[in-house]
């Protein structure tokens, strides 16, 4: 079963809502390249955002470009927060804490973000919260579903492709992950060999809606093993060597459509496979019940299809986040720190960003080791 909040009032007008407040949130998001600022109230209700895209900045390029993302974030932050508390109708005083992604994320962004946050929170005595932004996607379903602790997280996005038992704020356990490339990362380099553009994911979603899946036999790396880790790169170089195999000259639009199709519905099998090996662990070890597809990639209305299918014949829900906050946005980041505020959590203003900010630290631990083993090293 799919379940999403679509339009049930998740943008709420504050002037709307009962007397009754409670705490409430500025959100601040800078880790990649989109400037955001959400203000969010403990009874879910998202009172202000605003958001400004950088693609034009970096679409040129292919690609994000580090410098050129955190300038912009410097140039337009201001205004973000500005607009964000302007729509909420309040000041910085009405405010219970200030939150801010700490990482990770490119260092020069995450920096601009967590020193704006806590110049705010230093001039208006508020608690300052440090997010990791991928706990800000990992909790997006409690903001949007309510979901309950423990569920099972597919993380998925340019960067991580992770499966983890979410215990509770700040406890995770990862059963698995890609051994190469992040699946979002897949997305981009196969629209780049196709010619589709950036961002990739997106480009390659749209044209595989008018193509035909069967056409060229992709693999499916790692399908059918046990335990839960993806990989991806198999998959891109087959991509490759079918493009290599086409006449000279440019790709005709019906083959770019299905090559995009059978790259998009590869994917969905693999996490499929993996999930299903996920799930099946995941029910054993937490008793839990529930899916929940975060990050950018689950804005992929295949890949939410595909999951919901594998999820209910696992007897298990699945929960996708509205398209809109799939992608990186400041209310999901809100929210993490009202989670987190609410268990009387906060961070020091002397906090230093973090470009790697694992959520489950143990599981890097558990892999280096492994492989150092392996290589004869321990």
């Amino acid at each position: 079963m799919l379940a999403t909040v679509g339009d049930r009032g998740y943008l709420a007008d504050m002037r709307t809502q009962s007397a009754k407040s409670g705490m409430i949130v500025l959100g601040i998001e800078t880790s990649c390249d989109e400037t955001a600022a959400a203000v969010v109230r403990a009874d879910r209700a998202v009172l202000g955002e605003a958001l400004f895209s950088q693609l034009s900045e970096h679409r040129p390029y292919g690609g994000v470009v580090p410098e050129i993302a955190a300038r912009a974030h410097l140039v337009h932050l201001d205004d973000m927060i500005r607009r964000a508390m302007q729509q909420a109708g309040l000041g910085f005083a009405d405010l219970d804490g200030v939150a801010a992604t700490g990482g990770p994320g490119l260092i020069g962004g995450v920096i601009v973000g967590v020193m704006t946050a806590k110049a705010i929170a230093l001039a208006h005595d508020l608690p300052f919260l440090a997010v990791n932004h991928l706990e800000g996607h990992a909790l997006t379903a409690r903001l949007t579903d309510d979901a309950s602790f423990p569920y099972l997280l597919l993380l998925v996005s340019g960067g991580h492709c992770q499966l983890l038992a979410v215990e509770g704020i700040g406890r995770y356990r990862r059963l698995g992950t890609t051994i190469d490339d992040a699946v979002g990362e897949a997305f981009d380099k196969t629209a780049k060999m196709l010619g589709l553009g950036y961002p990739g994911g997106p480009a390659v979603e749209k044209a595989a809606d008018r193509g035909d899946p069967a056409r060229f036999p992709l693999p499916r790396p790692m399908v059918g093993r046990p335990g839960c880790d993806f990989s991806f790169s198999g998959l891109k170089t087959a991509v490759r060597r079918h493009i290599e195999r086409l006449p000279p000259g440019p790709i005709d639009d019906r083959t770019l459509a299905d090559m995009a199709a059978s790259f998009q519905v590869a994917v969905g099998d693999i996490l499929a496979d993996r999930c299903l090996n996920a799930m099946e662990r995941f029910r054993a070890g937490w008793g839990g019940a529930t899916l929940v597809v975060a990050g950018g990639v689950a804005a992929n209305r295949h890949l939410r299809q595909r999951l919901g299918e594998a999820a209910a014949s696992a007897g298990m829900e699945l929960i996708a986040p509205p398209l809109r906050l799939c992608t990186d946005n400041a209310a999901m980041v809100a929210w993490a720190g009202i989670e987190r505020l609410r268990l009387g959590l906060s961070d020091a203003l002397d906090f230093a960003p973090r470009p790697r900010w694992p959520l489950d630290p143990e599981a890097g631990a558990a892999r280096a080791q492994s492989l150092a083993m392996v290589d004869g090293v321990a």
